[in-house]
Formats: C-alpha cells, structure tokens, sequence
C-alpha cells in the first residue's frame, strides 16, 4: 500500500468506481460530495479504530462485559490517535447490515453517534454539526454498493496516511466536478506543500484565517510528523481556523479528523469578525484567500487601521469605491488583497512566519497598494516571493504568487527579498492541471535554504537524491536477470513456433484440420522467419548494453556507499559527477530494454495475429497464454499491475531521474551556497524593488533563463515524443490491418 503506483492506482479505481454510481443515479455532484466524504471519513476511522483496539483491550479487564466493557473502551482511546467509534458506527458492523436493511437510516444514526462521543479533554464536542447526515435521500441499492466499494481489504488493513491521501484526493475530485462551490474550498496540495515547505511551521499557534478545508493544517501535520522523526523533543502547536461558509468549516473538521488533528475551527467573516484574537500572537500563518473581493465595506473596516485598537491594517486601507450598485453599502474596498496581506503580517508575532497564495495582480497594484507594498518592504519582513504559472488550480487557470513574512529575519538579510521564478517549473498531469513533483518541491526549497544560510540542508537532499539512485541501481541486477530470463522464454518459444511452422507435417496436418484457408502462406512464414532470425541478431547486442549498466553500477556502488549521510559538500559533488558519467549507460539500458521488449512483443502478436497460434495442432496457445502472462500487452498499457520488463525499467529510470536532480542542484548552485540564476532566482535589495515602483513580481528580477534551465537537455522531451511518434506509428499499422479486413468483411456481405 506505500507504493505510490499502488495507491495512485488505488485512487483512480475508488472514484471511478463511486462515481460512475453516482453517474447511473439522480444525483448532481454536490448532493452526492458530503456523503462519500463522510463514508471515507467513517471507513478511515474506523481501520484507526480497528488497529488500536487490540491494545486499549489489554488494559480492560477480563470479567467487564456489556456497558461497562464499552465505557472501559472508550475511556482508553482518550489521548490516542484515533477517535473512539461506538460500535453501531463502525464501517464493519454497517458493511454487514442484511440485505434490505435501512443503510441510510444506519448511516445517519452512526454520524450522529460518533458526533456525540467525539469530545476534547474538557468535553466540548469536536465534531458537533460536522457530519453528513443525508442520507435518507440516497437509494438504498446505491448506498449498499458505496459501503461496498469503501471496504476494500486494502482500506480495512490500510498504514500511514493513505486514507489521508485518498480523503484529499476526493476533495481535489469533487473540486474538479464543481462539487464544492468552484472548488474554492481547496487549495492544491502543491501549493500548500511549497508554503509548508518555506515556513516551517513545527511549533506553536498556527492560524488559517480562511481555512476552508484546512489543507494548510493537514499539510502542517506532515511536516510534524517528519519534524518528529528527526528529533527527540514533542512538537507543541495549536491550530486556528477560521471559515466563512458553514459547508467548508465542517469539510475542514472532518479533515482534521481523518488525520487525527485537533484544531479550533470557527465560523465567520474574517474582513469583519476575528472570533481568535490573535493579533501579534501567532508563530505561523498560512492561507489561500479568495481573491480580488471587491464589496469589502469601509465603515465597518476603519476600526482596523492602525497599530491601536484592533490593529489589522497597520499599512492604512487599499483604494475605495462608490460604484452606484452598491450605494446601500455605502464606500467599498476596490480590491480587497491588500486587506489580506495586511492581516497575515499583523497576526504574527516578533518571530513569526506567514506563507499565502495570493493573485498574481496583487504584486503589481498601484496606488494605494503599492503605497502598502513599499510599507511592508521597509519593514524587512518580507521575506520570499515565488511566481507560480498557471492551471494549479482546479477550476481556473490563472497564475498566482506565493508571499513569505519572516519577522524574525536576520539583520543580514533584512534589506533583501528573495525572488523566484517558478513559472517554467510544474508537471504537467492533463491538458488543465499542472503540479509539483515531490523533487520539484524539494529543489525550490533548496533555493530558500541556500539563501537563509542553511547549506547543509542542501547538501542532505543532494544525499537523498544520491542514495535514491545507489538504491535503484543496487536493485538493477535481479530485475534485469529477471526481465531477461523471461524475453529468453518467449524467445525460445517462438524459435520454437518458427520451426513448427516450417515442417511440412506439420503444415499438412493443419491443412487437413483448416483446410487451405489457414492463412500460412510460404511469403508469411518466410517474412516470420526472416523477423525472428533478425531479433536472435540482435540479442547479443541488447545483452552486451545491459551488461555494461550492470558493470558501471557494480563499480559506482561502493563510492555511493562512501558517500554516506553527513558526507560534506565536496564528496557529494564528486559522487555526482560519478554519476553523471554512469549515466548515460543506464539510458543505453532503458534503451535496449525498451526496444527489445517492443520488438519480442511484436513477433508474439504476429504469431498470435497472424499465423494464428492458437489454433494449432501442437501448439494450442497454452504457451502463448504463459508468454503474455509475463509480458502483456494490455498490462503494460493499463498498468494493472508490475510486469517483469516494468521492474527493470522502472529502475533504469528512477536511477536517471536521480542523477537529473541531482543535476539540476548543482547545475544552478555548482559552489554548494546561494548565487542568483538568470530565469530562476535573485536576491534583490529594497532600493532595487523602489526603483521598480515597489513591485514584488520575481518575473522582474530575475531576468531570462539561462542554457543551464535545460534539465535534460531536452532528452526528455524527445524521448516523449519518440514514444508519442512510435505509438503513432503502431495505431496506424493497427488501422491499416483493421481497414483491410473490414474491406474484406463489406465485399462478403456484398456479395
């Protein structure tokens, strides 16, 4: 279940199969969004429940029964990190409701239930109201079917966060569906990875002031969860949410819940309510605000100006307005960004942090914003500036910035920002979304480390990226031996076909059995023979590239081991130059794999298509049957699952993924410490950001990328669009086979 192909898999396969229920029933998609949620939530509980049991029981006694055993039970889960479920709640007790039973009626009482017994150390209930309840509106039949697909052994014996994970990847889904008014409530994980990522929230009291589903919480929780595994001392934070829209305040404690969070979640206004009164007071704040609200009104905001009273807008109001359609509400903010901007830098306290995504435009505003941007640089608090492209978000394309306070910077880096520009750097997923790899994350990080000083941050991921690649080209021999000893079994069998095929016997037995219509003409069995003879040619060759990545890994090995956790820079910079210089032995072994997996793979389905395999005395299809077992077409297209060629691959591929970040590292910071890199990052003083009218846009700063931007070279890109071209290639011979037969086909019919 840690594999990610597995869980991405996983996924896929769980939402495919909700909702194309949901697409065979009366339902629109935000009628049926809170309920799925809330059996992904009640499942996830539930295996939490399920896996700390065993040990709350042993501190039960063994004469309590009944009532008394239950309240014993739910006594011992208080402090630990899953919720105590009353036992009618629980997905296993509802997963094996008889047939005809009333499902949404046992739903709606076990959300009610668990909203009763859910209570914090002084009793206040933590998910009063959160729940979806309605049920009673879905069927019957498609509800049974919905706790059917949610029980899966994998979910029920699931580890870590991979009910997080699919929680979170329901929300980006039901976003994408117009689920969730737009899907505003959520902010892509990319973007909250990269903002937890720069500000390290690893103590203290964290604030979202327009929480919605609390991904910045959730995302918070992760980087913990790794803090802790660093270091012996507990992590002490408190989280403060607060939410305009009743729907996402309970999307965001159920979210906290299913990751086993606490935090205080309130709902209300933020422009004119601040229910946490934690003005100067947070050590972390971190949001995505709706942008460019424009109905903002003064009176009720003018309290706010000021370092007295309420203190919010310490930087005055942004421009106003007195469009005639809003004359009831009086004078209006014009745009509200800088509202925004100026709360998150006033809730900090004198060390404190804050990280949001906000429009692009804001960066770039003139009048009375860009009076209040030039406020907020002399103070020397801001920090970082990342521009980030467009189609990160799920329901608009538009590109965005991330903002970084630091009021706790060093003197030395006070009269600087740190501009990047990230808009050349995302994966593309579709034709409209785009995301940070987990590498891509790191290495923009890595500018910020670099910058505040903290090169050995930087020299510890270039380790991990090294010892990724010693991991995946120890594991190379046995998955190469493997896909090797099963292209040799499908080698001899067809060798072996080829032979069958060219003994007269048994060409006479197939004609008395099919006649002279079997389809094996002299031409077709010579042109078999003659392809056959030309890949046995070209074993050698295959075997000798494959060879050399194994004696080049072999040699590397121990060099990667030298280069063990602590190496300083300057081991790690000759290690990657090792690697460089072995990699382009392990892309001649992706090669020669991939060709020669492609070229067997043809000559089976010649055999199978054409020569008609299965139909023959001798030769039935078992071993055909036994060949594609091990190298299937459709498998290898739909990734159901690990074929043995995949393996080897794979690990031809992570290994030069590796190599590339580390590249990719040292190819912009070759001195291991911070430099500016044309098209990419620049540390700019506040008299180089006044002479740019106080704009905060990276775009300005750092310039054109430089050659060095090419990762790869491009080798990427051609290699996709090698591939792209030969897919081509074979769909059109498929259509051309496929449009003689249907050729053929019509002038029987016609005839």
């Amino acid at each position: 279940m840690q594999d990610y192909e597995e869980l991405k898999q996983l996924e896929d396969d769980l939402w495919e199969a909700a909702d194309q229920l949901r697409a065979n029933s009366r339902l629109t998609a935000s009628e049926y969004a809170m309920p799925v949620l809330g059996l992904i939530f009640l499942r996830h509980a539930t295996t939490r429940f399920n896996a700390l049991l065993p040990a709350v029981e042993q501190g039960i006694p063994a004469r309590a029964s009944g009532a008394l055993r239950e309240e014993r039970v739910k006594l011992g889960f208080q402090g630990k990190a899953a919720i105590y479920l009353p036992e009618t709640a629980r997905y296993d007790y509802l997963a094996a409701l008889p047939a005809g039973s009333n499902v949404g009626v046992a739903l709606r009482d076990a959300m009610i239930a668990i909203e009763e017994s859910v209570t914090d150390q002084n009793g206040n209930k933590l998910l009063a109201g959160a729940l979806p309840k309605d049920y009673l509106g879905l069927e019957r039949e498609l509800l049974a079917e919905l706790l059917k697909i949610f029980n899966s052994p994998l979910l029920a014996t699931a580890k870590g966060d991979v009910f997080g994970r699919i929680y979170e990847y329901f929300l980006n889904q039901f976003a994408q569906s117009g689920a969730q008014e737009g899907g505003e409530f959520f902010t892509p994980p990319s973007l909250v990875r990269m903002i937890v990522n720069v500000i390290e929230p690893d103590h203290g009291i964290v604030l979202d002031p327009a929480c919605g589903s609390a991904g910045m919480f959730v995302q918070t929780g992760h980087f913990i969860e790794d803090a802790r595994h660093k270091s012996t001392h507990e992590v002490d934070i408190t989280f403060y949410g607060q939410e305009k829209a009743d729907l996402n305040s309970k999307l965001a404690r159920m979210n906290l819940a299913v990751h086993g969070l606490e935090g205080n979640i309130r709902i209300g206004n933020t422009f004119y309510e601040d229910h946490h009164q934690l003005l100067g007071s947070c050590d972390f704040v971190m949001a995505n605000p709706p942008f460019n609200v424009d109905g903002v009104q003064v009176a009720r905001i003018k309290s706010q100006v000021g370092e007295q009273q309420s203190g919010r807008l310490p930087f005055g109001l942004p421009g106003t307005t007195t469009k005639s359609r809003k004359k009831e509400a009086g004078e209006t903010i014009s745009n509200a960004n800088s509202l925004w901007i100026q709360y998150f830098y006033s809730y900090l306290n004198d060390r404190g942090r804050a990280g949001f995504v906000m429009a692009a435009s804001a960066s770039d505003a003139g009048n009375k914003d860009r009076e209040i941007r030039q406020k907020l640089v002399e103070t020397g608090h801001v920090d970082v500036m990342i521009s980030v492209g467009t189609k990160f978000f799920y329901t608009r394309s538009l590109p965005c910035t991330l903002w970084f306070f630091d009021r706790g910077k060093p003197a030395d880096l006070l009269d600087s920002v740190l501009m990047i520009d990230a808009r050349n750097v995302y994966t593309l997923v579709s034709a409209r979304s785009h995301v940070f790899t987990d590498e891509q994350l790191a290495n923009l990080s890595a500018i910020t480390w670099l910058y505040r000083g903290e090169n050995e941050k930087f020299v510890e991921l270039l380790g991990r990226y090294q010892a990724e690649v010693g991991d995946w080209l120890a594991a190379l021999p046995a998955r190469l031996a493997a896909d090797s000893s099963a292209v040799g079994a499908l080698a001899d069998m067809l060798s072996e076909l080829g032979k069958k095929t060219a003994d007269a016997e048994v060409v006479a037995v197939l004609r008395e059995k099919l006649g002279d219509e079997h389809g094996l003409s002299d031409d077709l069995l010579a042109g078999f023979r003659e392809e056959l003879d030309r890949l046995q040619a070209h074993a050698d060759a295959w075997q000798a590239t494959l060879q050399a990545a194994l004696d080049a890994a072999e040699t590397l090995l121990p060099e990667i081991q030298r280069g063990a956790p602590g190496s300083t820079f300057a081991p790690r910079k000759s290690l990657q130059a090792s690697l460089e210089a072995v990699n382009p032995q392990v892309k001649a072994a992706l090669a020669a794999l991939e060709a020669r997996h492609k070229a067997w793979l043809k000559l089976l389905e010649t055999a199978e298509k054409q020569l008609r395999a299965r139909q023959w005395p001798g030769f039935v299809g078992e071993t055909a049957r036994e060949a594609r077992k091990a190298l299937l077409p459709r498998e290898v297209k739909k990734r159901e699952k690990p074929t043995v060629r995949d393996r080897a691959v794979e690990a031809c591929k992570r290994a030069s993924y590796f190599v590339a970040q580390g590249h990719w590292l040292l190819g912009r910071f070759p001195n291991g410490w911070y430099d500016d890199v044309p098209g990419l990052c620049k540390a700019v003083t506040q008299a180089e950001i006044a002479a740019n009218d106080w704009s905060l846009t990276p775009g300005r700063y750092v310039g054109s990328a430089a050659a060095i931007l090419d990762d790869d070279d491009g080798e990427g890109f051609r290699a996709r669009m090698k591939e792209i071209h030969d897919e081509l290639a074979d769909l059109n011979d498929t259509a051309g086979t496929l449009g003689t037969q249907i050729q053929a086909v019509l002038a029987e019919l016609v005839e």
